[in-house]
């Protein structure tokens, strides 16, 4: 785990022999994450949520939103339902991407590798994600007060660093989702595409980012 950020061709030599080590950095992973969002929903100002949270629906929306999203949110049922999302959403990104690559390498490089350690691999390209959720923490526990927006916990994202929408403007969704931990993560796939197939590193950069290339590609012309 030490290696996957200070020597990341060292760590992923080693896993692509080792499918079984995912456990620990996958279990991390979800929990921070986890726990991330349990501390905030039982730390923020819950009342001043609900209404910040219904300020940011459209206006033409917002009259009809706004009794639903009341009787909706509580502390514990935004901690159960996110905690939910995160652990469903992580084992969907991580098969899908898995089975690409696995679909990948047999029809592009062939090399002997199955479907388990590719599945590893997402896990393993995708550990440097708790340095966001520690970032999240840094500014809960840095905030002037407990009334801190759920957008203000990605610090490290296009949104925070560079575009700064506002909740409701085209690009707010696609800015806030594209972060500093996904150009990590898409470097250390192409790398590691490369050492385990021997394909070129540019061909590995092309098939490793080309499904998120598309994804927040179409996101952000449709935006």
């Amino acid at each position: 785990m030490v290696d996957i950020v200070a020597a990341p061709g060292k760590a992923l030599d080693e896993i692509k022999s080792h499918t079984s080590w995912l456990g620990l950095p996958l279990v991390i992973t979800i929990t921070l994450a986890c726990g991330v969002f349990a501390y905030y929903y039982n730390w923020v100002d819950f009342p001043w949520l609900i209404e910040e949270t219904i300020r940011q629906v459209p206006t033409d929306n917002r009259a009809e939103s706004a009794d639903a999203i009341r009787q909706f949110m509580d502390p514990g049922r935004s901690t159960w339902t996110t905690v939910v999302a995160i652990v469903i959403v992580t084992f969907i990104v991580y098969t899908l991407q898995a089975s690409y690559l696995h679909l990948a390498n047999k029809l592009i490089t062939g090399a002997d590798i199955g479907f388990g350690q590719w599945f590893s691999f997402s896990v393993w390209t995708a550990f440097v994600g708790v340095f966001g959720s520690l970032s999240a923490l840094v500014v809960i526990f840095m905030a002037d007060s407990n009334q801190l927006a759920t957008q203000s916990l990605q610090p490290l994202s296009m949104n925070s660093l560079f575009i700064h929408a506002s909740p409701g403007d085209p690009l707010f969704t696609w800015a806030s989702s594209l972060t500093l931990i996904n150009f990590w993560t898409y470097f250390l796939m192409s790398i590691g595409y490369a050492r385990w197939t021997g394909a070129e590193l540019m061909k590995s950069t092309v098939i490793a980012v080309l499904p998120w290339a598309m994804i927040f590609g179409f996101w952000a012309l449709m935006a």
